[in-house]
């Protein structure tokens, strides 16, 4: 009897240890939530089939709640890859040495921010920032958002020469892009910052109310979103692992899939290329 339950025993702890390894050969990747996360499931649990379908290894896509918890979960080796924006990725890439920027969207070498305004303001699509913004209410999206706050900062502060919070009259943060449009859309915030991407999908979906918010400014081009990778995948996922996920996300062709993102498609990227976004950042203190 004694031998038969030490056998059961040594049975379950058998069973125990087989469902830590196959935890831990789990590839898990995240993404920043800069839209609502009905959106953000849809998109990443398609590419979590598309990745584990490619890879031929348990893939797993875990949601979080902010920016910085994407790069605390990057981080602490929790997801081993990421969707980031471009000040989230080089936060994370500063945070855990040897990793490495992999492919980037077609479009986001060349990304643009818009300021979006309420009809009731008056104001019009300009080619240059007016003073006639002084005073008003704007909304960025998060605190870590290289579209929604970051570069849309920068290229006010140059416009103004002064601090958002000292040329408006309250400056807020909604948390996303979505919520950005929603709140211009709905007066609580009188001009805003959003990613043009979400706006443009926005409209096309007939999501957004362009009777109510319209564009009035859009930034100059500047890289952002990327797919980072940590430089240990190697050691824990076999020889030539990171060129497998790199490929992979290179050959991503589906256009619906593609469509979620939106993006026509994924190129190489380098650490390199998010040089102006690190430079920025630190001029705003962003990295301190």
């Amino acid at each position: 009897m004694f031998k038969k339950i030490l056998g059961l025993a040594t049975i379950a702890a058998a069973m125990q240890t087989y469902a830590i390894s196959a935890a831990a050969d789990t590839f898990v990747f995240t993404a920043i939530p800069d839209q609502d996360e009905t959106q953000l499931i849809e998109r990443f649990g398609a590419v979590e089939a598309y990745l584990e379908e490619q890879l031929d290894v348990d893939v797993k896509y875990i949601p979080v709640k902010s920016y910085a918890a994407a790069v605390s979960a990057f981080r602490n080796n929790q997801v081993q890859l990421a969707w980031f924006g471009g000040l989230s990725g080089v936060q994370a890439r500063r945070l855990v040495p040897g990793s490495e920027a992999i492919a980037q969207g077609v479009e986001d070498p060349e990304f643009q921010s818009y300021v979006i305004a309420n009809t009731s303001t008056g104001l019009e699509p300009m080619d240059e920032l007016s003073e006639d913004l002084e005073g008003m209410t704007f909304t960025f999206g998060s605190k870590g958002s290289t579209s929604g706050r970051l570069m849309p900062e920068f290229f006010l502060r140059e416009a103004y020469g002064e601090a958002p919070d000292e040329f408006f009259s309250r400056v807020g943060f909604s948390g996303n892009h979505t919520r950005t449009v929603r709140l211009v859309e709905a007066g609580t915030y009188q001009l805003g910052a959003v990613n043009y991407k979400v706006w443009e999908s926005g409209v096309e979906d007939g999501s957004i109310d362009t009777d109510k918010v319209q564009v009035i400014w859009k930034t100059p081009y500047y890289p952002d979103y990327q797919w980072t990778i940590r430089g240990d995948v190697d050691e824990r996922f076999g020889e030539g692992f990171k060129d497998r996920v790199t490929q992979a996300l290179l050959d991503m062709d589906d256009p619906e899939l593609l469509k979620r993102f939106p993006r026509a498609g994924f190129i190489p990227a380098s650490n390199e290329d998010y040089a102006p976004i690190e430079e920025t950042a630190e001029a705003l203190g962003l990295l301190n």
